[in-house]
């Protein structure tokens, strides 16, 4: 096992009565990240919403931190991270906002120190794009896109070598 990386973590004045992230179990990926509000915050279906965690990270150069939504909130009530997951720069100083949409039926209620969302932090990888021409022919799966390898659990959906329907 590596060593745990090391991220700065500064409490602004409106999160410092929050706790830290921290991991709900010992081999959890993300850690569980708060609401710092002042008071309720309601979402309507389909209602979207920048929410404050009172923290500032210090990222290190070649990794990021994933926003990612909480499964028990997103299962049960569809609340949920707009753009998930939302990735945090290691160049960015700001206040960690979670995006969260209400993609439930019913208005979601935040409340003050609930646990809306989880950060995963993970390597980046730096890529130099180079400019030339893409043989589509070169894979199986060709220029086939969305759903081109059929559904999941339907043999036969899809001829992958040619990227086309079955007949």
């Amino acid at each position: 096992m590596t060593a745990a990386l090391a991220v700065t973590v500064e409490r602004l004045p409106h999160g410092r009565a929050l706790p830290l992230p921290k991991k709900a179990s010992a081999l959890a990926a993300g850690f569980d990240l708060h609401a710092a509000l002042e008071r309720p915050l309601t979402l309507a279906p389909l209602e979207r919403a920048a929410v404050p965690t009172g923290l500032r990270l210090a990222i290190p150069a070649g990794f990021e931190g994933q926003v990612r939504p909480r499964s028990g909130l997103a299962l049960r009530f569809g609340l949920t991270v707009v753009n998930a997951p939302g990735t945090i720069d290691a160049d960015y100083r700001g206040e960690l906002m979670v995006a969260l949409v209400q993609l439930g039926s019913e208005p979601m209620v935040i409340e003050p120190g609930m646990r809306i969302a989880q950060l995963v932090f993970a390597p980046v990888l730096d890529a130099r794009l180079v400019e030339g021409a893409v043989d589509a022919a070169a894979s199986a799966r060709g220029a086939g896109g969305f759903g081109s390898t059929g559904l999941a659990g339907h043999r036969d959906d899809a001829d992958t070598t040619r990227g086309e329907r079955s007949t």
